[in-house]
């Protein structure tokens, strides 16, 4: 199993490119299934879970080709040819949706267009239960037949397909929120979803479907309007860029004391994270290809609460704190979205760094300095915010069960070390 050394006490500075958000991808790959044409999907980030939902597809029956061009002679990356001419088997399995919760993104889709789905529960995860309560609940409300059997959802449209509905979310869900938005644009008549989630990568799915033309109104809003249409075609789609990559980034520069350059980087789509930032002390400046950041080091604590877009996003949490572990004073840094994240505390402070946490609250107290240590990731998040710790830390820390990082940031180390970090991966000798 890889590692990554990382030698702290380097600032970075330079540029780097961020690709296609994960995040905004694997919906967008699922929005395939809703028609029997070609969907061209340009600026793909290569990622361990691109890799996964491709082979989920792949047993739906979708025939997936790939190039180094892109469409429209558009975005550079990875373009994917996605075309499901005929479903041909309409079960997701569990030993699939193990590995990527957003497997069950395939549900609405296969439900619109065949009339039934078969997907395994996705069951917990280290950061916390999320379950698909949601998703199933709206799509019962569209008229499906839902059973949970042998962890499976087996989901059955009434006769005539899927029937549109008004759809109250009890609470902000990414994922709900994708899934029905899929699924009303092959169902009869009118859908109205009330407390959406209003995600960047919500509203690119959103465009994405209007494109491959479903009729969708109030996008980027909290109430989506989709009339259902017989069928939808092929469609040539970029996808954005990774707004949690480009926060990552922003924050190794910030913890180093390092400046660089977010290219392609929206900084609209990082403002609350941006002006925690900025009230820490870091320069945030737009340029002609993005944004800077830099900063000299010298870090002033800021209280934190994560919440649904646009507020601070869940994802940059654990980076976030590392940040705090190394500022001036003491930081509140209070998590609503899931119920499990802190798991990188401990190994945190395995580093030397001050933190107390009580229920959903952490208290990080800066220390003057990190200190290296052999650490462990435990999720995706989590395991970055260990590197950007390893990065401002005295002596050699090791990264162990980097493959966390493998499923969200392509070839992290190789761009690191290009913005001058001293950073390599290893294997298991």
């Amino acid at each position: 199993m890889d590692k990554i050394r990382i030698r702290g006490g380097k600032a970075l500075h330079g540029e780097v490119e961020i690709h296609g958000a994960k995040n905004a991808a694997l919906p967008l790959m699922a929005a395939c299934l809703l028609t029997d044409q070609t969907l061209m999907l340009g600026n793909l980030p290569h990622l361990a879970d691109i890799t996964t939902l491709v082979h989920l597809l792949g047993q739906h029956g979708v025939t997936i080709s790939m190039n180094g061009g892109a469409p429209n002679g558009g975005h550079r990356g990875r373009v994917l040819g996605l075309r499901a001419a005929r479903i041909t088997r309409t079960i997701a399995p569990y030993d699939i949706v193990r590995k990527m919760r957003a497997s069950v993104l395939v549900l609405g889709p296969l439900l619109a267009r065949e009339g039934t789905a078969t997907v395994s529960l996705p069951g917990g995860c280290a950061i916390g239960t999320r379950p698909i309560d949601l998703h199933l609940l709206a799509l019962e409300r569209m008229g499906a037949k839902i059973e949970l059997k042998g962890g499976y959802v087996h989901a059955l449209a009434p006769k005539g397909g899927l029937e549109g509905a008004e759809i109250r979310f009890s609470s902000v869900s990414v994922g709900a929120t994708e899934n029905i938005l899929m699924a009303a644009t092959l169902a009869k008549g009118e859908t109205v979803l009330h407390n959406a989630a209003r995600e960047p990568e919500v509203s690119d799915l959103a465009h994405c479907l209007v494109a491959m033309g479903a009729e969708i109104e109030g996008i980027g809003s909290d109430t989506l309007r989709i009339r259902g249409r017989d069928r939808l075609h092929g469609a040539e789609y970029n996808v954005l860029p990774d707004r949690i990559e480009a926060g990552t980034y922003a924050f190794a520069a910030a913890v180093t004391g390092g400046r660089i350059e977010l290219v392609n980087g929206r900084p609209e789509h990082l403002d609350a994270a941006l002006e925690v930032m900025t009230q820490a002390g870091v320069t945030i400046e737009p340029t002609a290809r993005g944004f800077m950041v830099k900063s000299n080091g010298r870090l002033r604590s800021v209280d934190v609460t994560t919440q649904p877009y646009p507020g601070f996003p869940t994802d940059l949490q654990a980076q976030f704190m590392a940040l705090m572990a190394v500022a001036d004073g003491a930081s509140m840094i209070t998590e609503t979205i899931f119920e499990n994240r802190f798991m990188h505390v401990p190994e945190l402070m395995r580093m030397g760094a001050d933190i107390t946490v009580r229920g959903n609250t952490a208290l990080v107290r800066g220390v003057p300095a990190l200190h290296a240590a052999p650490v462990m990731a435990t999720d995706l998040r989590a395991s970055v915010s260990l590197v950007l710790a390893a990065l401002v830390a005295d002596g050699e820390t090791t990264v162990n069960r980097v493959y966390h990082l493998d499923r969200g940031y392509e070839r992290i180390e190789e761009r690191l070390a290009a913005l001058g970090a001293e950073i390599e991966r290893v294997g298991d000798t």
